[in-house]
Formats: structure tokens, C-alpha cells, sequence
């Protein structure tokens, strides 16, 4: 039986190209591949001798190249066959003396597993020298080598696996391209020998069982026959190769460290010349298939047939064991299928174990018992399942924030913001996505300013990332589910939520379910942040809305949030909203047509209303929404002007001074801002003005209305406010300067004062008529006075504003006209220190007037005018004024000046100025001619009872009580009825004011005491309920202080003749 090695290819033709530049002696080397043995081989056999049976792999070729193939199982035949003739020793004598180096290593290594050792061989492959490198010159063609001559391959032949192959050649003086041939012919041949050697291992394995004991167990079927070492080898390569497989590492590395002598990852390590068999579980598959014949199968890498073959390439089967050709060839036509497989699972076992050789298997396992994991839980799976792509990532942290979150500190939860937006953005899943953002919004139970400013930077990044379907779907309901939060931060998070994605909303959702949950917000809420936030949110729904019909839903909402009772709402409608909805209102064209005529309707309504009791608050809140109209209202003025197209941005524009304006509340109330730029303004400015000097306001709409409309209409309302309200007046002063200021000083001067001047009509002629002097006790002497002619303070400004108090000082006191409206500008003018200096000019003015009514007048406005005065003023200008007025020849303006004396004594500190004062006082009341000046002493009780409570006490024990004592005394020797009662009525006043204060003992016994006898007894003779009612008043304010506890100890020891008096003070005990 014949089989064919697919290792033993033929090497014609790389020896064919070879033969021109051979060294040896070609005549000696015949071509290989002849089917007969090379002619004159002196071991050829007889002509008539059966042929040798070759083993497959025992074709060898002499490294020259020139010799013809020599078996060595032949050569042993022919050995034994012709032992009489030539010996084993004469053989390798040969085989050395020809330098078939090669084939005398395999025959050495033959008889070292044969037991035969040779000397010859031992001792010529045990010497390195002789494979060592000669210096000289190669040999001679001709040249026959010895048994010990030299070799030009390697420098030593331990092991024909160390050798290094690259090194060497045939030919030392070849080229290089001839040194890779030739190295690569010597790689190919060593790996035959190996091959050839392992092959005779396998006959010396399969022989170690004697064949007389493994008769003896075939005779038995229930005998097993002993398992063999190869078999033994080759099946534990198996098991561990099947161990690991599938995944049973501990076990291969134990079962490895059981059989350390064999090495698991080569499997030529088992000693077999076969290729490795298929692996436990194909085996286990094919255990009932009979093995196919090798004349039925082809080896794929050769791609011969049998008849194709040379002869020297057929092997016969040995007639003793025809299973081993069988057993063999099946295995060679599975190699190439394994080879791959080999591979890859040694690069696998590579990877995945790694084997300390040096510990012990028991202690081995023990080791890797303390590397616990742990893939059964939650947190162990997504461990062990590690994210290989961008959508198994959003998966994995969809899966693991929920738990990741409420393990976070709450100060630090703001950094988990970033992952849940990005994994919110880009996750598949709408259901996850909903709960991310949940959890985004429900993040920190309380979140401070910061943290909410990094929710809402996060929330607008998705907005703009997702677009506005998925910023409705999925962000508007997470505001609608805490519009009712218990928690107020997290409510204001919605607020602010809905103004931050306002602009990133559709402008559906914007106008109708935005607007609906912010007006409902605003309405229900009681948090004033959160209110505050909501007319925020409002604003900038505002800025963005573009649907008209939502106008009057707009301004109902300023409204609302107008009259709310915190004054940081009003504040933000101030600074935002109001901005936002006068830019969109002129946006649609209104702002003239619908906004400003609506506050205006309603600000008269409200007069119409309360021409008794005037709701003030309500006034204010619609003149406050006016007077943040202004800016916007100018700037609808300058953006349609005549010249606005002529407005061209240029290097030369100057900068508009810091005192144009007034300083805007916010930056959205800036005029540049509403403008576009401070540049553009400025240029805008310059072509207003030149309109305004040169040109007029002919075809200039918006001006024209604010001059013919607006103007008329709200001096009209001006003159229907009560002059005594100073609120009101303030309010509408604030708003004239506001709107003076605005529009500038020509405009001021040319359009504004010359109708408030039309109004007033300050003349001689009008001074004794009532018509022209109705005018004047209105509120539009002061709101004119304080709101048009104190916008701009230079010098023909302030002349102006002199000159206009001054007439209206005359004009009133002439007329004797109330002075309510010269009042009200001198306490709106006196609270701005700015205009002590020119109220003082103004009051000197009617010092020196030739009328006594201006005197008196100009006496009296000093009484307002010293509380807001400094004391140097006080002084220098008030305190002479009035001791000039004191001594006027007319009785009245001398009684005049006791109020302003009356409040220095009550305002001033310095001693001296207060001696002065005292001393003029003084002489009012020690001086015998004003003993019967009923008026004079009036007033001097009047502001006695005033000033005492505040006055330096001092003062109060030793002036105020002791007068007020000889004046109630004086009274009840009066014997006019009417002025009796009039004093008498004065002195309670003032004793029930003093009666407050803490007066000592001395005092009460010598002044208060006596003082109040005294006018019990006028009450008693003039009305004795009017007395009941004096005393329980006087009594009951004296309840809770130890002065008191005193005066009505004394007041009880008292006789009386009014029971009723003296049961009441006996009750007070």
C-alpha cells in the first residue's frame, strides 16, 4: 500500500536554477528526482533485491544539492541485508567523508533511540570545531572533504533548533539574494529532519508495548488495552485544549500543573509525527463514522494523483502494519483545517491565562478566590457589560443615573447636569428621556441662584440641540408638573424655565400654554421670588410674542402685576416688562394709538371717581407705568422723524453728555439701547435738535402728538389733583422732569413751558380776579415749578424759577388766596438741598416787599422751609429774616413768624441761636403791648403745644410749662366769652401733647398741676361735658408713667366741685 507525504515536495527545480553555480562535483551529484538511485551509490542494492519500503518523510537531499534521495530506514535495510559485506561504522564513515551531514544526524540519532550508540558519530557531532567557519579560501571543486574538514555553515550544532540559519550559507562569497535561497533551502530541510526524527519517535512509541501482551489484551473485550505515553500525551493535550474552550481556566491551569512535563500550547510537543486530530467535541460527533480511505481523499495543498506521483514518492505499506498508513494519511488530510484553528487558540489562551508555574495549584486557586466579582446584581452586569458603542452608552447611563443620583451630595448634584442633559439629548428611548429629565428637575430638593442658573444654562443647550417639538413634548411638561411645587426655589425654577426656552418654543405653544401658566403663576402665587421671576418670564414672552389679539391679554397682565403689594414685582415690571411690552406695542403700531391713551383714560377715570377720596395708589401705579412710557416713547419719535433717514454713523459724532438722560432703571429703559446704539443716538440727537430750532415739526406725526395730545391732556389732569396731596404732586413732578429731560431743553422751552405759561398767566391783571387766581392754588403751580422748570439748573433756569415763586407768592398774598400750591413747590423744592439757597433769595424777596401780606406770606413759608435747612443757613438768612419780620410794624406779620420761631426751637441744636429765639419768644409774651393780642397768644400756645413734645427739655421746664402756666392763668380772668374759649381750647391741646412727656416732680407741682386747675376751672364755668371729656383725655394719657402716678395722687387730694371730674381722677388711682 502506497501513500504520498505532502511534505516531501520535490526540489527540481529550485536545484535545477542552483546547479550552474554548485560547488561540489556535479558528476558526482546527479539531478534528483531519477526513480532509480544514483549511478556508482555504492549502497545501491542488486538488480534482482526487493525494493525498500520509504518512509514518507525519509527523502532527504544533500545539502549540495547534487545527491539523489537516500532513505535512511533503506540504508538500515540494506545494512542488515549485506552485513557481511560493509559495516554500520563504514556507513557513517561515509556518510561523513561525502558530507551528508544531515543524513548521518538522523542516522546517529536512528541508533542513539536503538540503543546503538557510534562512536564515530558521537564524537564528530559532539566537537563545535568541526562546524566552525574557515578564514581561508572555500575548497576546490574537486577538493574531497574528510571526516574532519572543514564546513563554511554554523559555529555550533547544540541543537539544530538554535542554530541561526540567517548567518550562514554554502557560499560565503555569494551575493546576498544567493544567501536567502540558500538559507531558506537549509530552513526547509532542518524542519524535514525534525519532521523525520519526531516520526521515528512515534515507531519507537508504538513498539513499546511487546506485541505478545497486546495480543493478550485482544483476545479480551472487557480487557482494555494500557493506554500508551503518545496517546497518553496526545489526549491530555485535548482535554486541556477542551478546558479551555469552554471557559474552564482554573481547571486547565490545575490540569497543566499536573502534567508539567508537557507543554500545552505546541502540540508537536506530544512527540507525534501526525497533525493535530480534530478537538474532543468533533471526535465525540465522528466516534460511529468509519475513517475514509486514503484513496478516497486528495490532499488540497498538493493537488496530485496517485498515478502522477514518481515512484521514489510511493510508499508500500509494511506487511505487519497496515493500519499506521491508514491512521496517518487521514491525519495529513485534516492538517491544514487544524493549523488555522492551532492558531488562533494559542493567541487566545495568550490572552486569557496566565499561569504562574512557580505556586502551587492548590495555592493557585486559593490566590484567585480573593478576586471576587460579582455579575449577578445590577451594578455587576452593566460592570461586566462594557459600552462598545455610542447608543449602548446613552443606554448604559439611561440605566445608571436613576441610581446613581440620589447617592450624590445635594451641594454637588449641579455636576451630574452635564451627563443628564447629553443623555437625555441623545437617547432612544422617549420614555427613558422623560425620566432623565425628571430627574433633572427634581435633581436638589431647594436649589440655590447658582444651581438654578446651571439648570437653566443645561436647558437651553438641550433646547437648542433638540429643536422646538421636542423642547414642547418633553421639557413643558416637566414645568406644568411643579407649577404647584410645596417648594418655592423649585417653582421659581419653572418661572424662569419658561422664560429661558421662550425663545426656543413654537409660537403657538409660546403664546397660548406658556402665557396661560405664567398669568396663572402671577395670579396664585405667594412667593413674591416667584412672582418676581414670573414678570421676568413675561417680558421676554413679550419680546418674542408676534400674535396681536394677545395685546389686551399683555396689558391686562401689566396691570395685575403693577398693583402687587411686593415691591420687587413692581420693580421688575418697571425694569423689564413694561421695556418688552412698549417694544412690541410699538412693534404693532400702538404705543401712541392704544397703550398711552389707555393709562391716561384710566388715570382720569380714577379722578372722576375720587373727587372726595382719591386712590392714590392706583394713580400711582398708572403714572409710574407712564413715566417708564417715556423712553420708549421717544424713541418712537426720533426712529420717525423726517431726518431719520438722513442718520448716518460717522467717525466725527460727538458723545452724548452723561446728563442728557436721566439715569434709566434698567438697561431696557436706556434710549440707546431701544435705539441700537449709543452712536446711532448721538447722531440722532444732533438732527433732532437742528429739527426742532430751524425747521419745526411739520410732518413729524409722532411729535405732533406728543405736543397736541399728550401734552393738553396731562396738564388738564394735573389741574384736577388735590394740591394738598403730596404724593401726588411729587408723582407728577417726577413725571414732567422725567419727560422734559427726555426730550431736551429745546423742546422743553419751546413746547412744554409755553403751555403751562398760556395756563397760569401770571399778570397784574389777574391779580384781584378770581379767575386767574383759581388757577394758581391748583396743582400746577407746584408740578410746574419742581417738574418743568428744575429739569435743566443754569442760571436763566434758576432766574426763571424765581421769578415764577416770587409772582406766585405776590399773586397769592395779594388775592388772599389760599397758599396751598406755594406750600406744596416749597416743600417739593426743600427737600433737594440744591434749592435752599434760591428759596431763601425767593423768601428775602417777600421779606423787603412793601406789602404786609407778602410779608406775612414769606414769614410763614420760612416755617417750612427751616426743617430741611442746615443750621449755618438757619443762622445766617433765616434766624436774621425773621427777627426783621418780628419787628415789623404791621401786628400781623409779627404774629406770623411765631411758627418758624417755634420750629428752630424744635429743630436747631446750637445754644446760642436757641437763646436768641428764646429771648424774641420772650418778648412776645412779657411785653405789655401784646397783652391783649388774643391772635398773638393763640399762636404762641398753638406752637407751644406743638414743638414742646420735641424741643430740648430744657427749654420745655423752664419756657414752654411756666408761659403756658401764667397763660392759662391769665385766661380765666378774660372776660370776653368767645376768646376765653378759643384759649381755653388751645391750652388743652397743648397741655394734652405735653402730658406725654416725662416732666419732673418740681415742675409738675410748680407749673403742670397749677396750669391744669386753671383750665379745669374755665372748663367748668363754660361746659362742663367739654370738661368731662378735656380731663378723661388729659388722664388718659398720662396712664402708665410714674409722673403720672404722682399727678393723680395729688390731683385726688383735690377738692372739687365737679363729681364727675374728681370721680374720674379718684378711679385713675
Amino acid at each position: 500500500m502506497a501513500s504520498v507525504n505532502p511534505f516531501n515536495l520535490s526540489d527540481s527545480e529550485e536545484e535545477a536554477e542552483r546547479r550552474p553555480n554548485e560547488t561540489v562535483d556535479t558528476a558526482r551529484s546527479p539531478s534528483v528526482g531519477a526513480p532509480g538511485p544514483p549511478p556508482g551509490n555504492p549502497f545501491s542494492p542488486p538488480a534482482d533485491a526487493e525494493p525498500p519500503t520509504l518512509l514518507l518523510s525519509s527523502n532527504r537531499t544533500s545539502p549540495s544539492g547534487g545527491e539523489g534521495s537516500v532513505s535512511i530506514a533503506a540504508i538500515s535495510a540494506m545494512a542488515g541485508a549485506t552485513e557481511t559485506r560493509i559495516s554500520v561504522d563504514g556507513i557513517a564513515a561515509q556518510l561523513l567523508r561525502d558530507q551528508y551531514l544531515l543524513t548521518a544526524l538522523e542516522f546517529h540519532t536512528e541508533l542513539l533511540e536503538a540503543g546503538r550508540e557510534l562512536p564515530r558519530l558521537r564524537d564528530y557531532f559532539s566537537n563545535p570545531g568541526n562546524f566552525e567557519r574557515q578564514s581561508g579560501t572555500p575548497p576546490a571543486k574537486d577538493q574531497v572533504l574528510g571526516p574532519g574538514g572543514p564546513l563554511n555553515r554554523a559555529g555550533s550544532i547544540s541543537t539544530l533548533d538554535s542554530l541561526d540559519f540567517a548567518r550562514y550559507s554554502d557560499d560565503g562569497n555569494r551575493e546576498s539574494d544567493e544567501r536567502v535561497a540558500v538559507l531558506e533551502f537549509e530552513l526547509r530541510k532542518a524542519k524535514e529532519t525534525i519532521q523525520a526524527l519526531r516520526a521515528n519517535l512515534t515507531h519507537a512509541a508504538e513498539s513499546e508495548v511487546p506485541s505478545q501482551e497486546r495480543k493478550n489484551y485482544k483476545s479480551s473485550l472487557e480487557i482494555q488495552e494500557p493506554i500508551r505515553p503518545l496517546e497518553k500525551r496526545a489526549l491530555n493535550f485535548l482535554v486541556n485544549e477542551y478546558l479551555l474552550k469552554n471557559e474552564y481556566k482554573l481547571s486547565s491551569i490545575t490540569f497543566s500543573d499536573e502534567n508539567d512535563d508537557q507543554d500545552f500550547e505546541l502540540w508537536d510537543d506530544v512527540g507525534l509525527n501526525i497533525p493535530k486530530p480534530p478537538d474532543l467535541l468533533q471526535l465525540y460527533r465522528n466516534c460511529g463514522t468509519p475513517l475514509p480511505s486514503p484513496r478516497d481523499t486528495v490532499d488540497v495543498s498538493v493537488g496530485v494523483d496517485f498515478g502522477d506521483l514518481p515512484g521514489n514518492c510511493i510508499a508500500q505499506d509494511p506487511p505487519k502494519k497496515p493500519d499506521l498508513s491508514h491512521q496517518l494519511e487521514y491525519q495529513i488530510s485534516l492538517l491544514n483545517n487544524e493549523k488555522q484553528s492551532l492558531a488562533e487558540q494559542i493567541k487566545k489562551l495568550q490572552r486569557c491565562v496566565c499561569v504562574c508555574v512557580k505556586l502551587s495549584p492548590a495555592f493557585q486557586q486559593a490566590l484567585l478566590s480573593f478576586c471576587r466579582m460579582c455579575s449577578d446584581s445590577r451594578l455587576g452586569a452593566e460592570v461586566s457589560r462594557i459600552a462598545d458603542s455610542e447608543e449602548s452608552v446613552m443606554l448604559m447611563l439611561g440605566r445608571c443615573l436613576p441610581h446613581i443620583v440620589p447617592n450624590v451630595l445635594l451641594a454637588k448634584r449641579e455636576e451630574l447636569i452635564p451627563l443628564i442633559l447629553c443623555t437625555a439629548c441623545l437617547h432612544p428611548e422617549p420614555k427613558e428621556r422623560d425620566k432623565l429629565l425628571h430627574i433633572l428637575f427634581n435633581l436638589i430638593k431647594r436649589p440655590d441662584d447658582e444651581q438654578r442658573q446651571m439648570i437653566l444654562t443645561g436647558c437651553v443647550a438641550f433646547a437648542r440641540h433638540v429643536g422646538p417639538t421636542r423642547v414642547e413634548a418633553e421639557l413643558l411638561p416637566q414645568c406644568w408638573e411643579q407649577i404647584n411645587h410645596k417648594y418655592p426655589e423649585r417653582r421659581l425654577l419653572v418661572a424662569e424655565s419658561c422664560g429661558a426656552l421662550a425663545p426656543y418654543l413654537p409660537k403657538e405653544i409660546r403664546s397660548s400654554l406658556v402665557l396661560s401658566m405664567l398669568q396663572q403663576m402671577l395670579a396664585e402665587d405667594k412667593a413674591d421670588m416667584v412672582r418676581e421671576a414670573v414678570v421676568k418670564s413675561l417680558s421676554i414672552i413679550m419680546g418674542y410674542i408676534d400674535d396681536p389679539d394677545k395685546y389686551s391679554q399683555g396689558f391686562e397682565l401689566m396691570l395685575l402685576s403693577l398693583g402687587d403689594p411686593s415691591e420687587r414685582v413692581v420693580s421688575a415690571v418697571h425694569q423689564v416688562f413694561i421695556p418688552a411690552f412698549a417694544a412690541w406695542t410699538t412693534e404693532l403700531g400702538t404705543l401712541q394709538t392704544a397703550l398711552i391713551p389707555s393709562l391716561l383714560a384710566r388715570i382720569e377715570k380714577l379722578l372722576m371717581q375720587g373727587e372726595h377720596v382719591l386712590d392714590e395708589y392706583k394713580l400711582h401705579v398708572f403714572l409710574s407705568a407712564l413715566q417708564s412710557l417715556i423712553p420708549p416713547l421717544f424713541a418712537v419719535v426720533l426712529q420717525n422723524a423726517p431726518f431719520t433717514s438722513r442718520a448716518k454713523l460717522t467717525g466725527d459724532i460727538s458723545a452724548i453728555e452723561v446728563t442728557r438722560f436721566p439715569r434709566p432703571a434698567s438697561p431696557l429703559q436706556d434710549v440707546a439701547t431701544i435705539i441700537g446704539s449709543r452712536e446711532m443716538l448721538s447722531a440722532l440727537l444732533l438732527l433732532y435738535d437742528y429739527q426742532l430750532e430751524h425747521e419745526g415739526t411739520t410732518g413729524w406725526d409722532s411729535l405732533l402728538w406728543v405736543v397736541n395730545q399728550l401734552l393738553p391732556q396731562l396738564i388738564e389732569i394735573v389741574g384736577r389733583i388735590n394740591v394738598t396731596s403730596s404724593s401726588c404732586v411729587h408723582e407728577f413732578s417726577r413725571f414732567f422732569w422725567r419727560l422734559c429731560r427726555t426730550f431736551g431743553k429745546i423742546f422743553t422751552n419751546t413746547k412744554v413751558k409755553p403751555q403751562f405759561q398760556e395756563i397760569l398767566r401770571l399778570s397784574e391783571e389777574n391779580v384781584d380776579t378770581s379767575d386767574g387766581n383759581d388757577i394758581l392754588t391748583k396743582a400746577t403751580v407746584p408740578i410746574y415749578a419742581t417738574g418743568v422748570l428744575t429739569c435743566y439748573n443754569q442760571d436763566e433756569d434758576r432766574k426763571l424759577l424765581v421769578g415764577f415763586l416770587e409772582d406766585v407768592m405776590t399773586t397769592l398774598s395779594l388775592s388772599h388766596a389760599p397758599l396751598d400750591s406755594l406750600k406744596a413747590s416749597f416743600v417739593e423744592l426743600g427737600a433737594n438741598p440744591v434749592y435752599h439757597e434760591l428759596l431763601l433769595t425767593v423768601l428775602w424777596y417777600g421779606v423787603v416787599h412793601t406789602s404786609a401780606l407778602v410779608r406775612c406770606t414769606a414769614a410763614r413759608m420760612f416755617e417750612l422751609l427751616v426743617k430741611g435747612v442746615n443750621e449755618t443757613l438757619v443762622a445766617q438768612r433765616v434766624v436774621p429774616a425773621l427777627i426783621t419780620l418780628s419787628s415789623d410794624p404791621e401786628i400781623s406779620v409779627r404774629i406770623s413768624t411765631i411758627p418758624a420761631f417755634g420750629t428752630i426751637m424744635e429743630t436747631v441744636t446750637q445754644k446760642e441761636l436757641l437763646e436768641r429765639v428764646k429771648m424774641q419768644l420772650a418778648s412776645f409774651l412779657e411785653d405789655p403791648q401784646y397783652q391783649d393780642q388774643h391772635s398773638l397768644h393763640m399762636e404762641i400756645i398753638r406752637t407751644f403745644g406743638r414743638v414742646g413734645p420735641n424741643a430740648e427739655p430744657r427749654f420745655r421746664d423752664e419756657f414752654v410749662l411756666p408761659h403756658l402756666h401764667k397763660l392759662a392763668l391769665a385766661n380765666n380772668s378774660q372776660t370776653a366769652e368767645s376768646k376765653r374759649i378759643d384759649v381755653a381750647t388751645q391750652l388743652f391741646e397743648a397741655y394734652s401733647a405735653l402730658s406725654c412727656c416725662f416732666i419732673s416732680e418740681e415742675v409738675m407741682v410748680n407749673h403742670f398741676l397749677p396750669g391744669l386747675r386753671c383750665l379745669r376751672a374755665d372748663m367748668e364755668q363754660l361746659s362742663p361735658e367739654h370738661e368731662v371729656r378735656s380731663s378723661m383725655s388729659i388722664a388718659s394719657s398720662l396712664v402708665g408713667e410714674d409722673a403720672k402716678t404722682k399727678f393723680l395722687s395729688k390731683m385726688g387730694q383735690l377738692t372739687t366741685s365737679g363729681a364727675m371730674l374728681a370721680n374720674v381722677f379718684q378711679r385713675k388711682k
